[in-house]
Order: structure tokens, then sequence, then C-alpha cells
């Protein structure tokens, strides 16, 4: 159940201001626990990809060369509450773990952003999607890193719905994220002046889309919303090609798909899908040079949005705890949010009370076979959605940090 990957980087203690700031280290360690899904079905967008990413920041940061001992720890949730608040204890009261980061599994993010609370330790959520971490769910103790539910349906469904996909059917996932996911973008369809004509839940996760994608064939919705992720969307996608949906003149939102999910289905299939993510390799110069580092350790794969968040979320944390000498969690999640962000996969922004990272996100389209120029190619900017737009207002969240 439990993999557990160690990466120390020691230095002596005269660098990060002598003996007395280094006591207030914990241990004399900083401990960072990558915990996500190591083999199932967001392996790609997360897994171990996330733990190259943990270590790239911590050498980025240059812990070493501070006098900073830092190690990686990494386990495999299994995309269970139950598996990942045992693991969450287990490394905080057994392992003395500062900080847990990634979390897939907007369920698992949830039992975990309480125990951290309880514990007084850090949380960076990277990879979970459910809005309520910055809304009613808010901790001192958590800073939802990369992206949301309420980013994804402002992004991907209001342009859709301005494009003229005004009656939707949902294909929603069986679990906090689909849930939040499914009740987000239906309230900007509704917005916007279209309509929710069906929805259905399936199980999480599933592997047969049949009957559901019939149900979504019955109601002769224009957009079938898939409020769904990883191998979820990329096996209802398949499965609607097979039925023939898109061929009968209905079209499918992907409102989760990350370019692993893009490299798994390829251009002939995925193509013209219009999709938002806040992070893309091909970005700009920055994002290009760190995401072939990122490829020369990951079997030549690029980084999803969720690794490139991991990597930003370990470089502010560790900033933090210097500035601040100790890594005592609730005290480094204020220090985080006192500092901009900088970094050069999602470039200058900050943290706000309910512990959103603000940051712009992007509305892109999938590139045809043919527009494509090579491996991992795959994406073309429709629109640049501001920072300040991104993400939902802070005074509409209910957090109850905020006031």
């Amino acid at each position: 159940m439990k993999l557990r990957i160690v990466s120390a980087l020691v230095a002596a203690a005269c660098a990060f201001g002598a003996g007395g700031a280094q006591a207030q280290i914990s241990d004399g360690v900083i401990k960072i626990g990558v915990m996500n899904d190591m083999s199932g079905l967001y392996a790609d967008i997360s897994g171990p990809g996330a733990l190259v990413a943990a270590r790239l920041a911590v050498e980025d940061f240059g812990a070493a060369a501070k006098g900073l001992k830092v190690e990686i720890l990494g386990a495999d949730h299994q995309n269970k509450p139950d598996v990942g608040s045992t693991i969450a204890r287990s490394w905080y009261d057994r392992d003395g773990v500062d900080v847990i980061v990634d979390v897939p599994t907007s369920s698992v993010a949830l039992a975990i952003n309480q125990i951290t609370r309880e514990k007084g330790k850090a949380f960076l959520v990277s990879g979970a999607a459910t809005a309520d971490l910055t809304g009613k769910a808010c901790s001192p103790n958590t800073i939802h890193w990369t992206y949301d539910t309420w980013m994804l349906a402002n992004g991907t469904g209001s342009a859709i719905v301005k494009t003229g996909g005004d009656t939707w059917f949902f294909l929603t996932a069986d679990y906090a994220f689909g849930h939040a996911l499914e009740r987000d973008t239906e309230a900007v369809v509704v917005k916007n002046g279209g309509k929710v004509v069906g929805k259905v839940r399936h199980p999480f996760p599933g592997t047969d889309f049949s009957s559901f994608l019939l149900q979504a064939q019955a109601s002769k919705a224009k957009i079938i919303g898939l409020a769904n992720a990883g191998g979820d969307t990329i096996n209802s996608i398949k499965q609607a090609a097979e039925f023939g949906l898109t061929r009968r003149g209905q079209n499918l939102a992907g409102m989760l798909v990350f370019i692993n999910d893009i490299h798994s289905l390829g251009l002939n299939t995925a193509q013209g899908l219009i999709l938002t993510e806040t992070f893309y390799w091909d970005l700009n110069d920055q994002t290009r040079a760190w995401s072939k580092r990122f490829a020369e350790r990951h079997n030549g794969r690029m980084p999803s949005m969720v690794q490139a968040g991991v990597y930003s979320a370990v470089l502010h944390y560790l900033k933090a705890v210097e500035a601040l000498k100790s890594d005592d969690g609730t005290k480094v999640i204020e220090q985080m949010k006192k500092m901009p962000t900088d970094d050069p996969l999602f470039g200058k922004g900050s943290i706000r009370a309910d512990g959103r990272k603000i940051h712009p996100a992007y509305l892109f389209e999938v590139k045809t076979p043919a527009e494509s120029k090579g491996p991992w190619d795959y994406y073309k900017l429709r629109a640049t959605i501001p920072a300040a737009e991104a993400f939902r207002p802070l005074n509409q969240g209910e957090c109850p940090l905020v006031k």
C-alpha cells in the first residue's frame, strides 16, 4: 500500500543561520509527503511524476547549499479516503512529516484537509479539484494550488455555452469531485442562458459507460459534459466515439482534461476538444526548459498541470520555511500567504486568505493531427483568463477565514 521514497539533501547548518535557526526545524529535517494515486486511473496525471516534480523543486531551491535537510516520502492512497487518512495520520504522528502535497481525488483531500488542521501541519493541494477546499471546508493549514471546479466550469463551461452549446447532459463521477464539478458547471450553464436536460452518475472508477452514454444520447442534449477525470474521461470519450455520438451531432465537453489524457487518446480522437488548464509545457521558454528537465527524468513524458503544481507549491513552501526559520505547519501556511508567489511555471501570483492560489488559466483547443508539429504538441491557445478572473471571487466562497 505504501510507497516510501526518500531523497535526503544534507549540508552544514551554518548556511541556514547556524544552530538556533536549524533547531526550529522539527527533528532537524523538513519532511515532505507526496501522496497520490501511484498506480490507478490518476497515476499518469499525478503519480510518480509528482515525486519527480517535488525533487526538482528541492534542487532548484538549493536546499543543500542552504544547510537544509529535506526528505521526500511518497505514498499511494489508492483513491480511498480511509487509506489516505491512515497514511496521513501515520506520517504526521510517527514519521514526522511536516507537509503533505498533491492528493488527487477530492474525497481523499477533504479527509486529509481535516486531519492536517487537527495536527497543525501543512497541506498543499495540487491534484484535487473541489472548490470546497477554499469554500465551506477551507482551513488555515491548507492551500489549494493548481486548479479547482469553479475555474474549470467558468473556463470551459462558459466558453461552450457562449458558442452555442446551450443544452447539456452530465455524465458525472459519483464522488465529491464529480458532484462539485457538475454543480459548478451547471451554475455557469444556467447563468449564461443554457439548460441542463439531464444527468447521470457513474461508479468511481468506472469501466463500462455504455448505459450512461445511451441515456446521454437519448436526451438529445447538444453537449455531453464529462464531470470526471483521468481514466474515466479517457474511457468515456473512447466509448462515445464507438457509439458515434459526435457523428450524430452531439459534442463532448471534457470538464477536466489533462495533456496526459490527450496523449492516451491520440489527436484523431481528441481533436477539437475545448479544455481549461493552468499550465502547459509549451507556453513559453521557461515552461519549455523546465518541462524538458522533467521529461528527462520521467520517461520522456511531459508534465501535467498537477505535476507542475507540485513543483510550484513545494518551491514556495521551502521559501516560506527559510523566511520563517521554522516548519511549524500553521505558521508556514500563514507565511506563504504573506509572500508573493513567483516561479518559472505559473509566473507571479498570490495566495488569498481562503487558501486559494491565484494565477492565470488558459482555454485551449486540441489540435488536429495536421496541426501538430511533433510529440506532445497538442494544444492551441484560444484565450487567456486573467488571474483576477480565473477563480471564484473571495466573497462568494463562504470560507470562514474570510472576514
